[in-house]
């Protein structure tokens, strides 16, 4: 019986490593939703920075979960992670005449609490919204199974807040 008492004594280190591999086996780090991050023009740059401050605590009843790398140009909430990205380029369909005639199955132009959105349904289930008519577009992806239009009026206030209308350059 000494010989097991003595041999675990004989490796100090072996409980710090087993605990270090346990915690890191079990890291949040890989938990973290990523994303692009935009690179926008230093006006929308700043705009966005201002969004940023002015992001709800939560949406749709989600708490705020920013996505990796971290930026004020990105913000998230819940998992799977509704997304938003400031300053992002202006999507093709925004200017497609088809999407205009209400002639494009997949995207559609709306708006909500006076924020105006290009809605377009994307292969994975996901819904992304561009908005329209500001000085720098947000595009906010909210995954399949999850209440759009809560998350739109949720982001609404600060959109208005921080970005004017008008169009982006």
């Amino acid at each position: 019986m000494d010989f097991f008492r003595h041999r675990l004594f004989s490796y100090p280190g072996l409980p710090a490593l087993v605990l270090l591999i346990a915690a890191t086996g079990c890291s949040s780090a890989d938990d973290n939703t990523r994303t692009a991050v935009p690179s926008p023009g230093t006006k929308a740059t700043g705009l966005c920075q201002n969004l940023d401050k002015s992001l709800p605590a939560k949406v749709d009843g989600l708490d705020r979960e920013d996505p990796e790398p971290r930026s004020a140009l990105t913000a998230g909430w819940g998992s799977p992670a509704i997304i938003l990205r400031c300053g992002v380029q202006r999507p093709p369909k925004m200017v497609d005449p088809k999407v205009a005639e209400g002639g494009d199955p997949d995207a559609v132009g709306g708006g909500v609490n006076g924020v105006g959105w290009l809605m377009e349904k994307r292969d994975d289930g996901s819904t992304r919204f561009t908005s329209a008519q500001r000085l720098a577009y947000v595009e906010v992806t909210v995954p399949e199974g999850r209440d759009t239009a809560s998350v739109l009026v949720d982001l609404a206030g600060a959109i208005k807040k921080a970005i004017p209308k008008g169009i982006a350059d």
